[in-house]
């Protein structure tokens, strides 16, 4: 399947490598559980099944998460309106349309790939925004279907999802049952709780690398898609801007998922907390949309409608 919105040999790029540095930390990881455990066929059936569990099921994983539900036309004749609109636009099979009843405003996609895929808003993003900006936002989350990023950063996370899994559970059995366990459990426990632990780590940075840069080639195939790159800025500022507004414990439940957010549930966190983010800046993200709509000539400026 090959969607009119503009390919991205370097997200293409950067995809492949991602996975497959995943991919050798992710055999090293499951050899070194072996040799730890002493039990091949657990470690290798468990990841084996929590890794399609993940592939398969993830739309359905991340829509229960965020409290999104699929809403039919009847329900939200405007949304399934754009979508349609943008799928016709795009040349695109039209994913799953659900929304998240959240006051915070914020859209996501998710879906193992274009033909099982779901695109979810927050009715507190359709409160809040005009209906080009609307469609702005949803171009670039369809671009995420179409580009295969969704998928990508699916498999990718499982590896830092499993690892911390370990963590937690070596943790709270050293803490329950420490007593009742002797030196050399110990060891084995504190071995598998470092080697997760420096896994996580590496997918950890791996994925938000790569995460950044798949935010900036969404926001510039949506704006070359539409031709209306000022549109999708005037989005960002808004949904950023009030988000901010949002407070912290509101958030709290929602930042464990921003890699597959419009914009991070960041709150008023401060600047450091930036250099780990699953996202560009807010300031980056408009300079872009700035020069594209420099090179389509676009009439109104960036940040208006």
């Amino acid at each position: 399947m090959h969607s009119r919105f503009r390919s991205d040999r370097r997200l293409t790029t950067r995809m492949g490598i991602t996975l497959f540095l995943l991919g050798l930390l992710y055999v090293g990881f499951v050899a070194a559980l072996i040799v730890l455990l002493k039990s091949w066929v657990l470690v290798v059936v468990v990841a084996a099944g929590l890794l399609g569990a993940q592939y398969w099921f993830s739309d359905r994983i991340a829509l229960y998460a965020m409290r999104g539900r699929v809403v039919e036309r009847e329900e939200f004749p405007e949304l399934h309106g754009v979508v349609d609109r943008l799928c016709a636009l795009a040349d695109m099979p039209k994913p799953v349309v659900a929304v998240s009843d959240m006051d915070m405003p914020n859209a996501f996609a998710t879906g193992r790939n274009p033909d099982h895929a779901v695109v979810c808003v927050t009715t507190g993003l359709l409160r809040r925004l005009e209906p080009a900006e609307l469609e702005g936002v949803l171009a670039h989350e369809l671009s995420h279907v179409a580009h295969k990023d969704v998928a990508v950063i699916t498999v990718a996370s499982f590896l830092g999802v499993i690892a911390g899994l370990i963590v937690r559970f070596a943790f709270y059995s050293q803490v329950f049952g420490g007593a009742r366990r002797d030196q050399n459990t110990a060891v084995i426990f504190a071995a598998v709780m470092g080697v997760s632990v420096a896994v996580y780590a590496l997918s950890f940075l791996l994925i938000r690398a790569l995460s950044r840069y798949r935010e900036l080639a969404a926001d510039r195939a949506a704006a070359l898609l539409t031709g209306r790159p000022s549109v999708l800025a005037s989005a960002l500022t808004k949904v950023s801007g009030d988000i901010a507004r949002i407070p912290t414990k509101d958030l709290r439940t929602a930042q464990a998922f921003n890699a597959f957010y419009f914009t991070p549930a960041l709150g008023r966190e401060p600047g450091v907390a930036r250099l780990f983010s699953t996202h560009p800046s807010l300031e980056q993200r408009l300079d872009q949309l700035g020069r594209i709509s420099a090179e389509l000539g676009e009439a109104a400026a960036p940040g208006g409608v």
